[in-house]
């Protein structure tokens, strides 16, 4: 009889994947900290995204050149991620930020995991649970005490329309890192993260002419919270920590959870990046804020951890069982965890191996 335990010392394969998760969120967390007074001294937000994506793919180039199969293996794959996982989800959020608080950006940034739900129920007609539906409506109403409609949307709402993009373009994010793995053609994470940074910088660098951009500003001074300090220390943590550390850990991550379960952990980043820029940057949320941003985290965690939509299960004629197989796996909603995942595909693959038999 042999142990499913992993050797002493080595973590398993999910507590990998939850340590990584927790990384990523934490350093994904300081990127709007660290490119606002870059921003505030007078870089356009778009050429202050370029420095971020393009000096991350300098970084990486060596492991882009190591990896260059996964050109030929999944072009579709690399240049779907460098479009919506770089360069969307960063243009959409640094455009946010310069218009409304980076903790108010990020909490509606994390309404992505309900839109990704509405896109499954309304635009695929897959089934959702309840759970997932309720996770979702919980979200929409955080992010109305947010923007305090109220009050005829108090914050900017070019703002708050690219803070939306961005939680549209972090869907893009989970679901490509997970395809990665999948298929009869994976590619290696290491190579997406690289490939996608190097492609989101090609397109950046079309629209956002960085040498229309004054990089002198670099090797001045910036300030931070009303302290003075060199620029190219933000800018150095934007591009090693915010960005190479953060997209590496986040798409294995990923491949070692599920996209439902690494989002749940990634709702951490709004935590971090609210308390970053409370201590570092001043900004200072109110009550509705603070109440809103809970509900949209509380909202997207119930929409992600749901349980599984139960699927009645009939042997009509010319039914086979790879269809009742086919019936489970998209009984799974979006928002489904792994385990609901592994439990509905396995209850429809046996009750259609039941219904074989029978015939």
């Amino acid at each position: 009889m042999h142990s499913s335990k992993p050797p002493l010392g080595r973590p398993s394969g999910r507590t990998l994947g939850l340590t990584l998760a927790l990384v990523s969120a934490i350093a994904f967390g300081g990127s709007g900290t660290a490119a606002k007074p870059l921003i505030e001294a007078g870089l356009s937000p778009l050429h202050v995204v370029w420095l971020r994506v393009t000096g991350a793919a300098v970084v990486l180039l060596p492991l882009a050149y190591r990896h260059r199969d996964a050109v030929l293996r999944r072009p579709g794959l690399l240049i779907g991620f460098g479009l919506l996982a770089v360069a969307g989800v960063q243009a959409c959020y640094f455009a946010a930020i310069s218009r409304i608080p980076v903790g108010v950006a990020l909490l509606i940034e994390y309404l992505g995991p309900p839109l990704l739900i509405g896109y499954v129920r309304f635009v695929q007609r897959r089934p959702i649970s309840r759970g997932a539906a309720i996770g979702a409506g919980v979200a929409v109403a955080g992010l109305a005490c947010v923007v305090e409609v109220w009050n005829g949307l108090s914050f900017d709402l070019l703002g708050v329309l690219f803070a939306l993009g961005a939680a549209c373009c972090q869907v893009g994010y989970f679901v490509l890192a997970d395809a990665g793995s999948r298929g009869d053609r994976p590619v290696d994470p290491i190579a997406v993260s690289a490939y996608g940074l190097l492609i989101g910088s090609v397109v950046l660098t079309a629209f956002t002419r960085p040498w229309q951009a004054d990089w002198s500003k670099l090797g001045g001074d910036v300030v931070m919270n009303g302290h003075t300090l060199p620029a190219l220390l933000p800018a150095a943590w934007m591009v090693l920590i915010a960005t190479v550390l953060a997209y590496l850990t986040g798409v294995v991550a990923v491949r070692h959870l599920s996209p439902p379960v690494a989002g749940v952990v990634a709702n951490l980043e709004a935590v971090v990046a609210t308390v970053l820029a409370w201590v570092l940057l001043g900004e200072h949320l109110g009550l509705p804020q603070v109440t809103g941003g809970l509900l949209v985290l509380a909202g997207a965690f119930a929409a992600q951890a749901s349980k599984p939509v139960a699927v009645e299960i009939t042997g009509t004629a010319g039914t086979t069982g790879r269809d009742v197989e086919d019936a489970g796996r998209a009984a799974v909603p979006a928002g489904a965890t792994a385990l609901g995942e592994r439990l509905a595909r396995a209850a429809g693959a046996e009750a259609g191996e039941a219904l074989e038999k029978e015939r």
